[in-house]
């Protein structure tokens, strides 16, 4: 409610009560995401570094760039599907058509099954009447870049985790990262990793001091039975804490 305030009305006050709780989401103003690989890594540049630009110079092609400006509504599935018909032209001017192509172009980055239950029980919402006003759930988002590969590297490079699995970019700031943990995340040669998961929760304390909500899935939970279950209940209860409405449609 008080954000809300702080949106309509002048109230400096407020602003600072809501900051000193750290209800402000994440400081600093949005750039570009790249995200949604389908292939090799992207080989990114800092084109000019006085202001912040970046290039990518090879595999452009596997990979997607939003670029446009973010306002305080943060990022809809229907803002995303216009910006896929505008950069992608020629096809479909069919809304529902053009929104399951990009949904099928997002689904070739997911990289394990599980993520595929997460994905696809939330793009369904998007389909019903209504649910396009929803946050897009973006893949394969990039968060760091590091130019080498580990197998280039001597020793683990100082950004171990360059992307996360998921971004949902919220209204006023705020970014909820959703993490699905493969084995991978805590074993190493089918043997509990205690160094592995030493760096995993490292790395979630970094995210959370800079602004950015966290919430992690098991993957052995996303399975094929209970998975679209349970990821149905959490994104209701995590719009209900966001003050996210759902449209009737989406409720039902």
């Amino acid at each position: 409610m008080a954000r809300k305030v702080v949106d309509e009305y002048d109230v400096p006050e407020l602003e600072q009560i809501l900051a000193s709780l750290g209800m402000t989401g994440v400081d600093g103003e949005f750039k570009n995401l790249i995200f949604a690989a389908n292939g090799p890594k992207p080989d990114i540049v800092l084109r000019d570094a006085v202001s912040n630009r970046l290039e990518i110079v090879r595999n452009a092609e596997y990979c997607l760039t939003y670029t446009r400006p973010l306002d305080a509504a943060g990022l809809s599935w229907a803002a995303l599907v216009d910006w896929w018909q505008r950069t992608h032209p020629g096809g479909t001017s069919d809304q529902l058509s053009v929104s399951q192509a990009l949904c099928a172009r997002l689904a070739e980055s997911l990289a394990s099954p599980p993520e595929e239950v997460l994905f696809h029980t939330y793009a369904a919402l998007y389909f019903r009447e209504g649910g396009h006003a929803l946050p897009a759930l973006i893949p394969q988002v990039y968060l760091h870049y590091d130019p080498y590969t580990a197998k280039h590297r001597a020793e683990p490079g100082p950004l171990a985790r360059q992307r996360m699995d998921f971004l949902l970019l919220l209204p006023n700031r705020v970014r909820v990262v959703l993490e699905v943990d493969g084995q991978q995340h805590y074993s190493a040669d089918g043997k509990a990793s205690p160094q592995l998961y030493a760096q995993m929760v490292s790395e979630d304390r970094q995210l959370s001091l800079s602004g950015y909500d966290v919430y992690r899935f098991g993957g052995h939970e996303l399975d094929r039975n209970n998975g679209r279950r349970i990821v149905a209940a959490f994104f209701r209860e995590l719009f209900q804490r966001y003050d996210i409405p759902l449209p009737p449609s989406v409720t039902s």
